[in-house]
This record gives structure tokens, sequence and C-alpha cells, in this order.
């Protein structure tokens, strides 16, 4: 009984944290207890690893978009927790080969985009009128200009093992990652702009179906 009463209080415990992460929800079950919840955070997961880890296009992805509209529909948590579960299998696995030193920070760049996620969606109550399109589009492009200036800094530090100055390797990462940059930054923002608005109601619709 004392083993019962404890589980139930930590499950109490952790369905208040996910309500405070995201207070707006208005699919209020507690999450242990939402079995759509779960399929659908399984199968985003599993799509956004399967895309990730094919061969493709240098900075063409998905994980970015997936990780913010997780971070949405579920909260921060689950967003944040999305982008660096991701990463962290990509930096083993990547078609590019293991990342390295850059790895933690990819991790830390992918995570802080779920988190932009949930707290984008708390501070917007109609996060599907015609403004958010512009609004995620921008997002997209500032997210992942912060997410590549991350990426380099990691590379500037693969850099100073050789012996190079980290300002000299600072500079040097920056002006090798300007056109892979540019070209990220274009994508996710035409991407954000385009599909974060019916990705997220589409979401929300399934979650809300019975």
């Amino acid at each position: 009984m004392v083993r019962t009463l404890r589980i139930s209080y930590l499950q109490h415990v952790f369905a208040r944290v996910i309500w405070m992460d995201y207070p707006t929800n208005t699919l209020r079950m507690p999450f242990y207890l939402n079995t759509q919840r779960l399929a659908l955070l399984s199968v985003l997961t599993a799509l956004c690893l399967g895309i990730q880890l094919l061969p493709r296009p240098m900075n063409v992805e998905f994980t970015s978009l997936i990780a913010f509209a997780t971070g949405m529909v579920f909260g921060s948590l689950y967003g944040s927790s999305l982008g660096v579960l991701v990463m962290l299998a990509n930096g083993f696995l990547s078609p590019y080969g293991f990342a390295g030193v850059v790895l933690p920070f990819q991790v830390i760049g992918m995570g802080l985009i779920g988190l932009a996620g949930g707290l984008y969606r708390r501070m917007t109550d109609r996060a599907t009128r015609a403004g958010a399109f512009a609004e995620a589009a921008i997002l997209g492009a500032f997210l992942t200009f912060i997410y590549d200036v991350l990426t380099n800094v990691g590379t500037a530090v693969f850099f100073t093992m050789s012996g190079m100055a980290f300002h000299e390797a600072l500079i040097t990462a920056l002006v090798l990652g300007a056109v892979p940059a540019a070209v990220h930054v274009t994508w996710n923002t035409a991407l954000f702009g385009m599909v974060t608005v019916p990705l997220v109601s589409a979401m929300h619709r399934m979650l809300a179906w019975r």
C-alpha cells in the first residue's frame, strides 16, 4: 500500500510539472494516462530520428521544425528532450560521421529550439492566426542562426585542439561555416514559415480526436 501511494504521489507531481510547463494546454488529462499523447510523441521521435539519419544535403533537415512543434504542443520539456535525443543519436550515427567535440553544442542548440517552441506557445493564445506564419518564419531564422553559431563555436574548439588560438579558430570556423549557415537559415525560414502552423494544428486535432 505504501509503495502504491508513493508511486501515485510521484505521478501526481510529474503531471503537475508537465501542466506548469504548459498550463495553456486544453487537454488537461495527466500525461501518464493519455495514450494518444504517448503514441504521437513516439511517432514524432521515430520520424525525426529516421529523417535525421538518412543521407541528405547538409543542413537540409526537419529536426528543428519537429522539435519546435513538439515544444508548442507538448511543452518546452518535451520539445527540448526530443531535440536533445535526436541530436545525441545523430552525433554517433550521422551519415557525415561522428560529431566529436561539436556534439555537445549540437545537443544544446537543438534543445534550445525545442525549448523555444514551448515558450512561444505560452506567449500566444492564437497560434493559427495569419500573423503566426510570419512569426514562425522569423523564429525559425533566429533559432537556426543561434544553432549555427553554437556549432561554429564547437568547431572552433575542435580547431584549438591542433594548437590554434581560440580567436583565430573562431574566425576560421565562422568563415568556413558561413555558406552552410546561410543554406540552413534559408531552409528553416521557409520551412518554419510554411509548415509550423498547419503541423501544430494537425497535432492538436489528433490529440483532440476520440
